[in-house]
């Protein structure tokens, strides 16, 4: 007995010592609040993030499998997302914008004086709080501001749900809520004068840390949402709610705990992984994870495919929190200068000590055991569970220490080699040394989350498990023997035929140049390696897939999806659908379409394969269709993992095909993604025009004349239905302002100077409204760029 009187003051010493604290994140509400990621609901979920890593600090948001750069593209502190529309508050709190459910921005709010700092979204009411009078300003979707209730100001927390928001006064830690739901009034009485520290608000309930630790929730039960797993002082920080759900992130460790939903969150996406913050949806969750500061989303709403729960989103790196200019009064978060891209830092959040009540000192041995003072049950079971876990992790401490000397794990330098950052080098490509170990930022840059991961390019594998490996004799027999009535093409290092494979598959087989030269073999080798290792590891609706490979002796073959609508070169060239006006290509919307289709395969090439890809021979003949007239790009043979941001590739030589070529590559002999950029514009201009990269005009007395040439002039002068392929027949009206907007997206992509073409996230943002035109009923959409109110 006396010795447990002595370990238990020795604990809660302990205890005193070593707990302390970070006070409590904001927490969010449906939708979110002052944080960098936000989700939007409607007709589409949207899922935004603010950038990190860029001097700007821009906004991407992904939908439909897609990610779009938000315009204007300017830096932003804060974002929050309702109903079919999000928020954020500009970099410095001067102006407030929203964006609707079409990327359309509108501004609420600008002011010199009064700024803006935290920032909540619920359905229809979007709110912020003033900086220094901590006052709250509410305005509804249409932009009208809100009447608050009185005493509504000095308000230390926000958060917005359904039909109300809530707020927690600084002078007494009070609840007040507002709002057309009548749980605005059952919610604020049911925490009546509690003390409060935050509060996030959900459907028809609300929950808060109050200020001795404890989880509090308030409101409608009758999914569950209120029934807190477990509730330890100080268990939780941030916090979340959906409509009938609610989620917490474990301050022990970072991992996120849901509950609610009628037991539809039982099932944890999450487990063992941690996160900076966390929002919800109205049926859903997303959080932004610690690794690598991905984005992945959870919950029944988030897919119908509970596979595709817990899958990292294509966003890029998200900041963890706002760079700030000023002074941080706790301390900076690691890498914030590289997070930040030396524009400010981030601010760790500030620190608090746990409350222990003070204890009486052990009893003399000679005298039998008393208890300590009146102490709750409470407070003893939560000091033991401190005591457990501080032995726990000892424990664990020293047996890893035990087992790294013993086998010697920490005394060896082992290389690790990542699958998934290859380095290739080429013998037309000046490579950057790799002899220096890679700096900290790029490993932040780098790592991936165990239990998820985004996709990725990597190295070839002579083994992958991705693509088959066939005999030679079997693909012979699928092709007739390689019969030229199956020939249906050709590729970078060889002939494309069609063929069956045993089991029933309907696949092309390119095969290698069968020379015995030395120097054609080693390019076939070249161009099949780097088909197969880029194809091997790409995968995306817009790529064509890789089925196989074979590689006996001389041979070297690919074996891919079967595209059964041909090149879309065939369609806008071939001799026999000259006449063919009733082709299912020859309508500007399907035009448009393919065009989308294809931008989207070589955007995920440039912005989200890891490291980015480099084409070096887009063209109409490498833009395949599959049954369903979709497009997607192929042949790789001549591709390149891409440079590290910032620097270019230095050739020996420009390669591609005549008419596509980049200008600038094959006169600087300097490679880019917008190399890639301007072989697309000509295929725009092909798309526009219906004629060849390089054609004979027979107004220019039958010379040869790039089609550049011929139709750039012509759109500058605004006569572009001079040059419009007559197959397809006049735009209608809605169908001509589309045309119009792809015409000028392609004059832009052939810019002479790659640093004045788009981006290919640009192009798809455009190629995106001309096709919503061509389908638009009601009413046209500007297909200018969309004006805001300067700043």
């Amino acid at each position: 007995m006396r010795r447990m009187t002595t370990l238990s003051t020795v604990v809660i010493a302990t205890i005193t010592i070593l707990v302390v604290i970070v006070s409590p994140p904001s927490a969010h509400g449906l939708g979110g609040s002052a944080t960098t990621v936000a989700v939007s609901y409607g007709s589409a979920i949207t899922i935004c993030s603010i950038v990190a890593g860029q001097q700007t600090q821009r906004i991407q948001c992904f939908r439909n499998g897609r990610v779009t750069t938000i315009y204007p593209d300017i830096s932003f502190d804060f974002i929050a997302g309702g109903y079919e529309t999000f928020c954020g508050i500009r970099s410095g709190g001067f102006s407030l914008l929203c964006w609707n459910s079409s990327f359309q921005p509108k501004r609420l709010y600008y002011s010199d004086f009064v700024l803006l700092q935290d920032l909540s979204v619920g359905d229809f009411q979007i709110c912020a709080v003033t900086n220094g009078t901590r006052n709250a300003r509410c305005w509804r979707g249409d932009a009208v501001s809100v009447q608050l209730p009185i005493g509504s100001s000095n308000i230390r927390s926000l958060s917005s749900g359904l039909g109300f928001s809530c707020g927690v006064l600084i002078n007494s830690s009070r609840v007040i809520c507002w709002g057309s739901n009548p749980f605005a009034s059952v919610v604020q009485n049911q925490f009546g004068n509690m003390p409060m520290r935050n509060i996030a608000v959900g459907g028809s309930h609300a929950c808060g840390l109050n200020t001795t630790g404890f989880l509090i929730c308030r409101g409608r039960n009758d999914n569950g949402q209120l029934n807190v797993p477990s509730n330890l002082p100080y268990e939780y920080s941030g916090l979340t709610l959906g409509a009938n759900h609610s989620c917490a992130i474990r301050r022990l460790n970072n991992t996120v705990i849901c509950w609610g939903g009628n037991g539809s969150f039982s099932r944890n996406f999450t487990e063992g992984v941690s996160f900076e913050s966390v929002v919800s949806g109205l049926d859903f969750s997303c959080g932004l994870t610690t690794s690598n500061f991905s984005i992945v989303c959870w919950g029944p709403g988030w897919s119908n495919d509970s596979s595709s729960s817990g899958i990292e989103l294509p966003l890029p790196m998200t900041l963890p929190g706002p760079c700030v200019q000023d002074t941080c009064d706790c301390g900076i978060f690691p890498e914030s200068q590289i997070l930040c891209s030396g524009n400010g830092n981030i601010c760790r959040p500030c620190y608090f000590t746990l409350p222990i009540p003070p204890t009486s000192p052990p009893p003399p041995p000679t005298q039998t055991f008393s208890p300590p003072p009146a102490r709750s049950k409470r407070l003893r079971t939560v000091l033991l569970a401190f005591a457990i876990v501080g032995s726990v992790g000892a424990l664990s401490g020293i047996c890893t220490i035990i087992y790294c000397l013993w086998t010697g794990i920490c005394c060896e330098h082992k290389k690790i080699y990542n699958s998934v950052q290859p380095t290739i080098t080429s013998s037309n490509a000046v490579q950057a040394s790799n002899s220096s170990p890679p700096s900290r930022s790029s490993t932040l840059r780098r790592q991936g989350s165990r239990l998820m991961r985004r996709q990725r390019s990597g190295t070839s594998s002579k083994h992958t498990d991705i693509a088959e490996e066939f005999m030679f004799s079997d693909l012979a027999a699928a092709t007739n023997d390689f019969s030229m009535e199956n020939k249906i093409g050709a590729g970078s290092f060889g002939v494309v035929y069609k063929g069956k494979l045993c089991d029933g598959r309907e696949v092309a087989i390119k095969r290698g140049e069968t020379s015995s030269k030395t120097k054609k073999f080693q390019e076939k080798e070249s161009a099949f390696e780097s088909e197969l290792a880029f194809l091997s590891r790409l995968h995306h609706k817009h790529l064509v897939r890789l089925v196989g490979y074979c590689e006996e002796r001389d041979e070297r073959l690919l074996v891919y999806e079967y595209m059964k609508n041909g090149a879309l070169f065939d369609h806008l060239h071939d001799k026999n659908n000259m006449e063919k006006s009733s082709s299912l290509v020859n309508s500007w919307k399907m035009r448009i379409k393919i065009s989308l289709d294809a931008a989207r395969g070589i955007e995920y090439l440039h912005n989200y394969a890891v490291p980015p890809i480099i084409h070096r021979d887009i063209k109409s003949s490498n833009i395949l269709l599959d049954a369903n007239w979709t497009a997607r790009v192929s042949d790789f043979g001549l591709s390149l993992m891409g440079p590290e941001s910032g620097v270019d590739y230095r050739l020996m030589k420009a390669v591609g095909t005549v008419g596509y070529i980049d200008p600038e590559s094959y006169g600087l002999n300097v490679l880019t993604a917008k190399s890639d950029v301007y072989g697309f514009g000509v295929v725009l201009l092909e798309i526009l025009t219906g004629r060849r990269a390089i054609f004979k005009n027979d107004e220019n007395g039958g010379a040869p004349m790039t089609l550049v040439d011929y139709a750039v002039p012509e759109i500058v002068a605004g006569d572009l239905a001079k040059i419009l392929d007559p197959r397809v027949g006049p735009p209608g009206i809605n169908e001509a302002e589309a045309v119009e907007l792809v015409a000028y997206t392609a004059m832009h992509c052939v810019n002479l100077e790659g640093k004045e073409r788009p981006t290919m996230a640009d192009i798809v943002a455009n190629l995106e409204r001309a096709l919503v035109l061509c389908d638009d009923s009601h009413g046209s959409i500007s297909s200018g760029p969309i004006s805001i109110i300067s700043d």
